[in-house]
């Protein structure tokens, strides 16, 4: 399973990938292909993003069970502690974390 979920992106991006993926919400892709495939398609998120961000997410042999990838500025970072791959908040511009 793949899935990849875009703000902010340029239309043209987003009907690229909806040759290959399926278009569940507005931005939100899922798909089920093999590495070299994601590979690809991830290519394309990057060299059409402009000024957006996006995520992508899939299945794989490690303890969670999944991996992931970002692209983009977003709050949310992904940070590895002790092996595990987790999400941490940036602070908000006036120094606080929700």
């Amino acid at each position: 399973m793949l899935v990849i979920v875009l703000e902010n992106s340029p239309p043209r991006l987003r009907g690229r990938l909806a040759i290959w993926l399926l278009e569940i919400r507005a931005g939100v892709y899922v798909g089920n292909y093999s590495a070299k495939i994601r590979d690809h398609i991830w290519k394309q998120v990057e060299s059409g993003i402009e000024d957006g961000n996006a995520v992508m997410a899939w299945r794989t042999n490690n303890e969670a069970g999944f991996d992931f990838m970002t692209l983009g500025a977003n709050r949310r970072i992904p940070v590895e502690i002790d092996g595990a791959k987790l999400v941490s908040f940036l602070p908000l511009d006036d120094g606080t974390v929700l």
